[in-house]
Protein backbone atom coordinates (compact mmCIF):
# COMPACT_ATOMS: atom_id res chain seq x y z
CA UNK A 1 0.00 0.00 0.00
CA UNK A 2 1.87 3.30 -0.66
CA UNK A 3 -0.21 5.53 0.94
CA UNK A 4 -0.95 5.62 4.63
CA UNK A 5 -4.29 5.35 5.67
CA UNK A 6 -6.16 7.14 8.53
CA UNK A 7 -8.57 3.96 9.71
CA UNK A 8 -6.83 0.96 9.39
CA UNK A 9 -8.17 -3.03 9.87
CA UNK A 10 -6.76 -4.63 12.82
CA UNK A 11 -7.23 -8.37 13.02
CA UNK A 12 -5.72 -10.05 16.51
CA UNK A 13 -4.52 -13.36 15.84
CA UNK A 14 -6.59 -16.04 16.36
CA UNK A 15 -4.42 -18.21 18.84
CA UNK A 16 -5.01 -14.90 20.71
CA UNK A 17 -8.47 -14.31 20.93
CA UNK A 18 -9.76 -13.01 23.92
CA UNK A 19 -6.18 -12.04 25.43
CA UNK A 20 -7.39 -8.79 26.05
CA UNK A 21 -7.52 -5.78 28.99
CA UNK A 22 -11.11 -5.61 28.94
CA UNK A 23 -11.72 -9.74 29.95
CA UNK A 24 -8.93 -9.53 32.13
CA UNK A 25 -10.26 -6.72 34.63
CA UNK A 26 -13.05 -6.79 36.37
CA UNK A 27 -16.07 -4.70 35.08
CA UNK A 28 -15.48 -1.94 37.20
CA UNK A 29 -11.83 -1.28 36.44
CA UNK A 30 -13.15 -1.75 32.50
CA UNK A 31 -15.72 1.08 32.92
CA UNK A 32 -12.47 3.56 34.92
CA UNK A 33 -10.62 2.68 31.47
CA UNK A 34 -13.52 3.19 28.78
CA UNK A 35 -14.39 6.59 30.56
CA UNK A 36 -11.17 7.96 30.96
CA UNK A 37 -10.82 6.99 27.31
CA UNK A 38 -13.78 8.68 25.72
CA UNK A 39 -13.17 11.55 27.54
CA UNK A 40 -9.90 12.09 26.66
CA UNK A 41 -11.26 12.04 23.60
CA UNK A 42 -13.22 14.46 24.09
CA UNK A 43 -16.39 11.95 23.63
CA UNK A 44 -15.87 11.75 19.99
CA UNK A 45 -14.15 9.03 17.94
CA UNK A 46 -10.48 9.24 17.78
CA UNK A 47 -10.42 8.42 13.84
CA UNK A 48 -13.39 9.75 12.59
CA UNK A 49 -14.56 12.69 14.72
CA UNK A 50 -18.06 11.43 15.07
CA UNK A 51 -19.75 11.89 17.98
CA UNK A 52 -22.60 9.07 19.44
CA UNK A 53 -22.06 5.79 20.85
CA UNK A 54 -18.30 4.83 21.66
CA UNK A 55 -16.36 2.01 21.73
CA UNK A 56 -12.97 1.79 23.74
CA UNK A 57 -10.07 0.10 21.43
CA UNK A 58 -7.24 -1.46 22.68
CA UNK A 59 -3.99 -0.37 20.49
CA UNK A 60 -1.72 -3.74 20.36
CA UNK A 61 1.85 -3.82 19.05
CA UNK A 62 2.78 -7.00 17.80
CA UNK A 63 6.54 -8.55 17.77
CA UNK A 64 6.17 -10.57 14.71
CA UNK A 65 9.27 -12.10 15.30
CA UNK A 66 9.17 -12.99 19.29
CA UNK A 67 5.46 -13.13 19.05
CA UNK A 68 4.93 -10.80 21.43
CA UNK A 69 1.83 -8.60 21.55
CA UNK A 70 1.81 -5.48 24.10
CA UNK A 71 -0.97 -3.19 24.84
CA UNK A 72 0.38 0.18 23.79
CA UNK A 73 -3.21 1.87 24.68
CA UNK A 74 -6.50 2.75 24.34
CA UNK A 75 -8.84 4.62 21.33
CA UNK A 76 -12.20 5.87 21.61
CA UNK A 77 -13.72 4.68 18.36
CA UNK A 78 -17.40 5.02 17.04
CA UNK A 79 -19.85 1.71 15.63
CA UNK A 80 -18.32 1.81 11.91
CA UNK A 81 -14.50 2.74 12.81
CA UNK A 82 -14.53 -0.11 15.27
CA UNK A 83 -16.08 -2.69 12.83
CA UNK A 84 -13.19 -1.62 10.17
CA UNK A 85 -11.00 -2.11 13.26
CA UNK A 86 -12.55 -5.35 13.79
CA UNK A 87 -13.03 -6.32 10.23
CA UNK A 88 -13.52 -10.40 10.40
CA UNK A 89 -15.50 -10.32 13.33
CA UNK A 90 -18.21 -7.16 11.17
CA UNK A 91 -18.20 -10.12 8.06
CA UNK A 92 -19.46 -12.81 10.88
CA UNK A 93 -21.96 -10.37 11.36
CA UNK A 94 -22.74 -9.45 8.67
CA UNK A 95 -23.23 -13.25 7.35
CA UNK A 96 -25.68 -13.56 10.53
CA UNK A 97 -27.76 -10.57 9.33
CA UNK A 98 -26.60 -8.30 11.98
CA UNK A 99 -24.99 -5.47 10.30
CA UNK A 100 -24.58 -3.72 7.03
CA UNK A 101 -21.05 -4.76 5.90
CA UNK A 102 -21.28 -2.04 2.69
CA UNK A 103 -22.15 0.73 4.96
CA UNK A 104 -18.60 -0.62 7.02
CA UNK A 105 -16.47 -0.56 3.52
CA UNK A 106 -18.38 2.58 2.83
CA UNK A 107 -17.07 4.01 6.02
CA UNK A 108 -13.75 3.59 5.70
CA UNK A 109 -13.66 4.81 1.85
CA UNK A 110 -14.95 7.67 3.24
CA UNK A 111 -12.78 8.31 6.08
CA UNK A 112 -9.73 6.99 3.94
CA UNK A 113 -10.73 9.29 1.00
CA UNK A 114 -9.93 6.75 -1.35
CA UNK A 115 -12.08 4.22 -3.24
CA UNK A 116 -13.35 0.33 -2.79
CA UNK A 117 -10.11 -0.97 -4.14
CA UNK A 118 -7.91 0.03 -1.96
CA UNK A 119 -9.99 -1.11 0.93
CA UNK A 120 -10.32 -4.80 -0.96
CA UNK A 121 -6.20 -4.08 -0.89
CA UNK A 122 -6.09 -3.25 2.40
CA UNK A 123 -8.36 -5.99 3.85
CA UNK A 124 -6.53 -8.47 1.64
CA UNK A 125 -2.99 -7.26 3.42
CA UNK A 126 -4.86 -7.27 7.01
CA UNK A 127 -6.21 -10.94 6.28
CA UNK A 128 -2.78 -12.08 5.00
CA UNK A 129 -1.25 -11.16 7.92
CA UNK A 130 -3.98 -12.23 10.31
CA UNK A 131 -3.74 -15.58 8.76
CA UNK A 132 0.21 -15.74 8.98
CA UNK A 133 -0.39 -14.32 12.73
CA UNK A 134 -2.47 -17.21 13.43
CA UNK A 135 0.10 -19.36 13.11
CA UNK A 136 1.88 -19.02 16.65
CA UNK A 137 0.96 -18.58 19.99
CA UNK A 138 1.50 -15.20 21.44
CA UNK A 139 2.97 -14.10 24.68
CA UNK A 140 0.49 -11.28 25.94
CA UNK A 141 2.44 -7.94 27.54
CA UNK A 142 -0.12 -5.53 28.96
CA UNK A 143 2.67 -3.08 29.56
CA UNK A 144 1.57 0.38 31.90
CA UNK A 145 -1.76 -1.01 31.96
CA UNK A 146 -0.52 -4.61 34.01
CA UNK A 147 -1.66 -2.32 37.51
CA UNK A 148 -5.12 -2.67 36.50
CA UNK A 149 -5.11 -6.63 36.61
CA UNK A 150 -6.18 -8.04 39.67
CA UNK A 151 -3.36 -9.96 41.66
Amino acid sequence: MDRELKLTAELVPKTSWYNNMRKTVPPRKWDKIRRRTYAEYGHRCGVCGSKGRLNCHEIWHYDDHRHFQELKGFIALCDLCHHVKHIGFAGVLAARGKMDYESVIEHFVRVNDCDWKTFEEHRQEVFDRWSQRSQHQWEVGFGEYEKFKPE
